[in-house]
Formats: structure tokens, C-alpha cells, sequence
């Protein structure tokens, strides 16, 4: 059992968390990084399979590469929205500098091979590997909240190029590039809710009861 005190800081973690864009270029204590690693490490993983895999890039010629990777995609992207013009003017304002800014950057990979042919669970939801992996970032977001730093999870880039730029194998999947260091900027809120971009949607509108559209009686 735990005590109020210690659900209370969970919670407070888990709240706080915000996906960063703005970073100082100061030091990361080794041992903070240390423990983030752990943190995903110790994610749930469908069968055990623990596919993860973490790339730890400092080098400012790498980092440059996959910040110029991200924002070729990102302008790329921003033709989806060029029939509503706030909503691309937002879009091309999402800063990816961070890759340049933070002093580290972490590629999250994925071996779906790990395991080997036959991994309890993944035979019947082949996707389970990824989404494995997906735990272990939520461990990470939290696990840097916990100790004062912020991360911010680049999601535009194509595979590929990041493949070619950390010399990833062919069937190594890159699910994630992670920022991490210190800022000045911890918003209260979600970015994208704080530029309009979308709200949080009200959970008592996502709950069905026993079947698909049965909503809730209150």
C-alpha cells in the first residue's frame, strides 16, 4: 500500500507532465539520465519481450541532422492544413529546435524481431512490440518530470532518414526521438491547448458502458 502522500506526488507527476520544446543547454546529471533509462526499462512489455532499444545522441553534428530531418517533414505536413489558415500558421510555428537546444537527444527503437518467431501475446496482436515500447516513453515523461527536467517527444520525421542519419538496421523500427534537458518554459497546461489548437475532451463523454455508443447512466 502506499500513503496518501506518496499517491499524491504520483499524481502530481502524472499531471504535470508536458510534451517540451524549449530547452536550456545545461548539463543532465548522469545519474538523472540513469534513472529515466531505468524507468523505461522497467515499463510492461507484452511477453516479456522488452523490444526497446535507446540511441543516447549528444553529438551536435547528429543532432543537427535530425533536426533538419524533422523540419523538412514538419513543412512537409503543413500542406494538410493549408485550407484553414490559422491552423497551418499554428502548425509551422510548432518549434522543433529543441533538437539543437537540449542536450540530449534519445531515439526510442523497436526490435520486433526480439523474442524471436513465437512471443506470448505478440502472435496474436503483431503491433503489441510497438506499443510495448510506447510504455517505456510514458516511464521516461515521467520519470523526467520526477527529476526537473522536461522532454518533448519529436513526432515529425520520416523513418527513414533517421535510419540513415544513427545507422539504424533495416528492420529496427525508430519509434521515437526524445529531447530532454532543463527549461524556463514548463507550461500548466498542453501546448496545443494553449495555442487553440485542440481542447481536452470531456472524459464522461469517452466512457461507454458494455457495448460500443452505450453511454454511461449517471
Amino acid at each position: 500500500m502506499f500513503t496518501q502522500e506518496e499517491k499524491d506526488a504520483f499524481y502530481k507527476i502524472l499531471y504535470k507532465r508536458r510534451d517540451i520544446r524549449t530547452f536550456l543547454k545545461d548539463p543532465i546529471p548522469d545519474e538523472s539520465i540513469r534513472n529515466i533509462l531505468q524507468a523505461a526499462h522497467h515499463a510492461p512489455s507484452v511477453g516479456f519481450m522488452q523490444p526497446w532499444n535507446f540511441i543516447m545522441v549528444d553529438s551536435t553534428e547528429l543532432k543537427e541532422r535530425l533536426a533538419w530531418a524533422a523540419d523538412k517533414e514538419r513543412r512537409a505536413l503543413a500542406i494538410h492544413y493549408e485550407d484553414d489558415v490559422e491552423k497551418e500558421s499554428h502548425f509551422l510555428q510548432l518549434k522543433i529546435e529543441g533538437i539543437k537546444e537540449a542536450p540530449l537527444t534519445i531515439c526510442v527503437t523497436c526490435d520486433p524481431t526480439r523474442g524471436g518467431s513465437h512471443v506470448l501475446g505478440r502472435n496474436s496482436i503483431p503491433e503489441t512490440d510497438r506499443l510495448s515500447t510506447a510504455c517505456a516513453i510514458q516511464n521516461m515523461w515521467l520519470a523526467a518530470c520526477a527529476e526537473g527536467l522536461a522532454l518533448g517527444w519529436v513526432s515529425f520525421y520520416k523513418k527513414q532518414d533517421v535510419c540513415d542519419i544513427l545507422e539504424i538496421p533495416p528492420h529496427i523500427d525508430p519509434i521515437a526521438l526524445l529531447t530532454i534537458g532543463y527549461t524556463e518554459d514548463y507550461p500548466d497546461k498542453p501546448i496545443l491547448e494553449t495555442s487553440n489548437w485542440e481542447k481536452r475532451r470531456n472524459l464522461d463523454n469517452l466512457l461507454f458502458e458494455n457495448k460500443w455508443g452505450q453511454q454511461q447512466e449517471k
